[in-house]
């Protein structure tokens, strides 16, 4: 700002009268009309979606059709504070993922604890914490735990000896929509179907979400959470099961024996089968499409591939 060489010469500026309790005069009217226009366009605290920028922990990014993080669930299923999930993580109470704004001082410790478990951390910003914890001291940490058990790989195959059946599994392999987890847990039950394994990273866990989109089936139907899905899936071949990937490029899903010990595999919602994971299936399935839209949803595709099994079963029965 240019300087006054003279202050004498700000009294030459024509200041106009107040008019207090008669309405603005024509000079107020004047200045007020003219800084209006001058003001810049104020824009809605809020970002669109296109001027969104990913965090460090990417929460914004929407990787192939993947769910954007969401920051709340149910409040019942987190645990805030270094102390609090210190002591979960050493009790073993079973961790659907970390949040985390640092890795210094007892962070360390938690790091360490939740690496030992494999279980995910996602680094995200205070201000995301700030908002989950809903004002209370979180200190950089929170985990979401899940308000049901989880089974083993071995509890669903003693499950299948239990009742003198195949085994008859569902891997969803990186399955992120509650909604379609508890829908496929909710045709698996009603199928028969002995359990289903999910991997521990880039997976939904069993959620308040997922147990309501299941309408009861939670409580019925095992679900093993595993560190390697490919892995695995060797051990299920050494055991005698058939792995099939449900997936585009594979036989009719009608036209393929699947009546015995059978493991199917659904993919992601974005990503389908991942290439390892379809490298180490014995056979692919694949459904027609005729229509214009060429894929169908996970959960659909499982429950049309679920009961194909169903029916292979209940027919082999028929003619033994």
């Amino acid at each position: 700002m240019a300087k006054v060489k003279n202050r004498r010469d700000n009294h030459n500026i024509k200041r106009p009268k107040s008019h207090a309790g008669y309405g603005e005069s024509a000079g107020t009217r004047e200045m007020r009309e003219r800084s209006e226009r001058k003001a810049p366009e104020r824009k809605p605290a809020g970002r669109s979606a296109s001027e969104r920028r990913p965090s460090a922990s990417g929460n914004y990014k929407d990787r192939g059709g993947r769910r954007e993080f969401e920051e709340r669930e149910n409040d019942s299923n987190i645990i805030i504070g270094r102390n609090p999930v210190t002591e979960a993580l050493k009790a073993g109470r079973e961790v659907d993922k970390l949040l985390v704004t640092s890795r210094e001082g007892s962070m360390i410790k938690i790091l360490a604890l939740a690496k030992e478990q494999g279980i995910p951390v996602m680094y995200v910003e205070k201000a995301a914490l700030d908002r989950i914890a809903q004002g209370k001291a979180h200190q950089g940490v929170c985990a979401y735990v899940s308000p049901y058990d989880y089974s083993t790989v071995d509890d669903i195959l003693a499950n299948a000896a239990e009742r003198d059946e195949d085994p008859f599994i569902i891997i969803l392999d990186g399955l992120e929509d509650p909604h379609n987890l508890g829908a496929i847990m909710r045709t698996a039950e009603c199928a028969g179907a002995h359990g289903i394994i999910i991997p521990k990273r880039h997976s939904c866990g069993l959620t308040e979400t997922v147990a309501k989109a299941s309408a009861g089936a939670i409580e019925y139907m095992p679900v093993a959470k595993v560190t390697n899905i490919a892995q695995t899936i060797d051990e299920l071949k050494d055991r005698g099961i058939w792995v099939a990937a449900c997936d585009m490029g594979g036989a009719e899903y009608y036209r393929t024996d699947m009546a015995g010990k059978i493991a199917v595999v659904i993919g992601s919602e974005g990503f389908g089968v991942s290439k390892l994971v379809k490298e180490k299936c014995d056979f692919v399935v694949s459904m027609p499409m005729v229509g214009k839209i060429t894929s169908l949803n996970a959960s659909n595709a499982a429950a049309v591939v679920i009961y194909e099994i169903r029916k292979q079963r209940d027919t082999r029965s028929l003619h033994m």
